[in-house]
Formats: structure tokens, C-alpha cells, sequence
């Protein structure tokens, strides 16, 4: 059954992280993608335990369904050579810092010259304009400047890093693949293509939408707490149990806090629903006593019998083998050359036509690069001589 975007076909210039999942969505849902990798200067990916015959995992979850071509781009056949894929493969990511890839003469008013109809997008930390273009940046550091992590923490303690990249995730793979797509759209009823600016700071700005009007309507800026998400008002919280693990509490609508009432006996509590009780400190110290009084498991099976949005606070372990992950299809095997399989977390897309597929695991360095370029005319011995040049490998 072929995937969904069978059809597109993307060279892919990211390493690390928010360029690999962005290309990885794509790959899951039927894209071809051609990963192009330096030869002599690894993704730091390809570092990263846990390893599979010395291979790592995450690199092998990141890039699955990938091909692999090594150029050295600072060789002029290695330019070639890419200039020659954008004929066919009409849509670029790249990663690097705003200007690198003009450096090369592969940036998008070069590449366009050779294919109008390419799609190219451009994904960095703080955007292809403005002052802070050419600055270094990470996860934290766009979450910090998006105003997010001045109320993610208790009042009186610090900001804590959270244990998953929001910001180079959500606001950069996935903002990246929205685009990709609104452009293939756009391109597909107009022939043009465009330059996609995405950054992951603007992305991280965004997710502030609800939290903002506060600011630009009122002029107040939230204090940590303030919003019922951290845990500052009604009793959506994390409460420790009887054995040390953790119970999420979430039933922030009417009905769902009722049902919470009755799953831990407190009827009378019923009437305390109020988001701005003035002895809520008290409220939550009395729910945390009661959930203080049951391990997490006796909780969790409490609660599978209400509608409370209460769930236990599982290790990724936990998840993995959990029925929900297992009936939704979340953890699959993916093909390895050898004919086994890794397995590793799936997508969470859900077509019923055409499902997302899982090709192989992420490539070795080159793996493809005699087979790409062959497609592009380039004979046996005009491969070796590039390989002897050290422009592929």
C-alpha cells in the first residue's frame, strides 16, 4: 500500500534533532528522503547510546526510511552533484545557520534557478532575519526567549528543563512539515515554488496564544502558578502515592471533577469547585493526603472505573508496554539489513488508506551513494574518481 506522499521526493540537510523527526514524519508517510550527509564529519547523532551492533538506536529512529548520499560540499563536483538531485528532488530541508548554505552557492535563490518549482525550506533557531540570526541557540534557550518558562515552574523555584525538546520539536519539526506541505499544496495548483522560513523560536512564541492576551490586552504578565496548568489553581496537579510514584489529576470541567469526588469518597467536596477558591492551599493539601493514602496501581484501578481524567504517571517502559500504546499501534518493528528488526516508537498518524510504513532503520553513512548517483547518469569510473577525490564516500 503506498503512502501518502509517495509522491514527494526531499533532500534532506539536517542533523541532530528538529530537521530528522521533521523528515522522518514525511518518510513515515510515504516520501522519498535523501538524507546528504557530510563524509567526514558524522551527524553527533550517530553518537548517541543505546546502540544496536554499534549502531545508535536513536539515529536508526530518527532517519528510518531514509537514504543516505555522503558529498563534501566544499568540493565544487560535490555542488554538482546536488545541483543534478534538484532536478528530482524538489524539496530541501536544511539546518544550518542563515547563510551557510549561500556559503556553498546551494542557497534558495541559487537552487531556484535550477528548479523553479523547488520547495525550500530553511529551519533555524531564530529565523532567517532579524538580530539574532547568526546566534547559537538550543531547546531551552527558544523556550526561554518565548516568555514560556517565566510561569513553567512553582512560585519561589526555577524554571526546570523539561525531559522532551518542545521547541525543537513542535516548533521545528512539526511547524516544518505543516509548511513542506501547505507549499506542495500551494505548488500544486500555481507550479511555483517558494523559501520556507521556520524557526523554532517564532514556533515556541506561538504556542503562547493562550497565555498572551493577558499581556496584550490587559498588560499583565502571568506569575508562575497563576495558571491552572502548573498546578496554581483547582487541583490539575501531579500527587504523590502511597509508594512514592505519582497520580496526574486533571479534571479542570464540572463533571469530570464530580466524578473525582466520587472515586476518592469525598462526596462533600462536590461544592468546593471554584478555579479561584480563596482556600484552595487547603483544598490541594487535603487531596494530597488522600492520595497519599493508596499506591499508584490501587489508584490507577479506582479510577479505570471513572470518568475523572485521572491516569497514572507511567516510565517509558511503562508506556511501552501498556495496552493503549499496544491497541493504538504505537511501538513497531522496523527492517533492518540483516532481516531482523529494532523496534522503536511508531507514528501517530492514522490513515486508513494509505498508513504510514516503516521501510528500515536509519542508513549507514553513504549507503546510497553509488546507487543515487548512478540515477544520475554518473558511470563506474566517474564514481571512483570522485571516491578517490574523497567528494563522496
Amino acid at each position: 500500500m503506498a503512502g501518502a506522499l509517495r509522491d514527494l521526493k526531499i533532500l534532506d540537510f539536517s542533523t541532530l534533532l528538529p530537521g530528522p523527526i521533521g523528515t522522518m514524519i514525511l518518510a513515515d508517510l510515504g516520501a522519498d528522503v535523501l538524507k546528504v550527509e557530510a563524509p567526514y564529519r558524522l551527524d553527533l547523532i550517530r553518537y548517541n547510546p543505546p546502540f544496536d551492533e554499534g549502531e545508535s538506536t536513536l539515529y536508526h529512529a530518527l532517519n528510518r526510511s531514509k537514504r543516505s548520499i555522503a558529498i563534501d560540499l566544499k568540493q565544487p563536483e560535490g555542488i554538482e552533484i546536488v545541483k543534478k538531485l534538484i532536478g528530482e528532488y524538489d524539496i530541501l530541508l536544511e539546518q544550518f545557520r542563515p547563510g551557510v548554505m549561500d556559503r556553498f552557492g546551494l542557497g534558495y535563490q541559487d537552487l531556484k534557478q535550477v528548479n523553479p518549482r523547488l520547495i525550500y525550506c530553511s529551519l533555524s533557531g531564530f529565523g532567517q532575519t532579524g538580530p539574532y540570526r547568526e546566534r547559537a541557540g538550543h531547546d531551552i534557550t527558544y523556550l526561554s526567549l518565548s516568555g514560556l518558562m517565566s510561569i513553567s515552574h512553582r512560585r519561589g523555584q526555577r524554571p526546570m528543563p523539561h525531559a522532551v525538546q518542545i521547541a525543537d520539536i513542535l516548533a521545528g519539526s512539526y511547524n516544518s512539515v505543516v509548511a513542506i506541505l501547505a507549499a506542495v499544496i500551494h505548488r500544486g495548483s500555481t507550479g511555483e515554488g517558494q523559501h520556507l522560513d521556520i524557526s523554532m523560536t517564532d514556533g515556541a512564541i506561538a504556542l503562547t496564544t493562550h497565555y498572551a492576551p493577558f499581556y496584550l490586552c490587559d498588560g499583565k504578565d502571568l506569575e508562575p502558578e497563576e495558571s491552572y496548568l502548573v498546578g496554581g489553581v483547582h487541583f490539575y496537579d501531579f500527587y504523590e502515592t502511597k509508594d512514592g510514584r505519582y497520580l496526574a489529576v486533571g479534571p479542570v470541567e464540572r463533571p469530570f471533577y464530580m466524578q473525582l469526588c466520587q472515586a476518592i469518597g469525598r462526596e462533600e467536596l462536590m461544592n468546593e469547585y471554584d478555579f479561584d477558591h480563596p482556600e484552595m492551599d487547603r483544598l490541594k493539601a487535603e487531596m494530597k493526603n488522600i492520595i497519599a493514602g493508596k499506591t499508584r496501581d490501587e489508584w490507577a484501578e479506582i479510577f479505570s472505573r471513572f470518568d475523572a481524567c485521572t491516569e497514572p504517571v507511567l516510565t517509558i517502559g511503562e508506556m511501552c508496554e501498556h495496552p493503549l500504546t499496544q491497541a493504538r499501534g504505537m511501538i513497531v518493528e522496523v527492517p533492518k539489513p540483516d532481516g531482523s528488526v529494532q523496534r522503536q516508537v511508531g507514528s501517530p498518524f492514522k490513515l486508513s488508506a494509505t498508513p504510514p510504513e516503516y521501510r528500515s532503520v536509519g542508513p549507514k553513512l553513504g549507503e546510497h551513494t553509488d546507487e543515487v548517483l548512478q540515477s544520475l547518469g554518473y558511470s563506474g569510473p566517474e564514481i571512483a574518481v570522485l571516491r578517490e577525490r574523497e567528494t563522496v564516500r
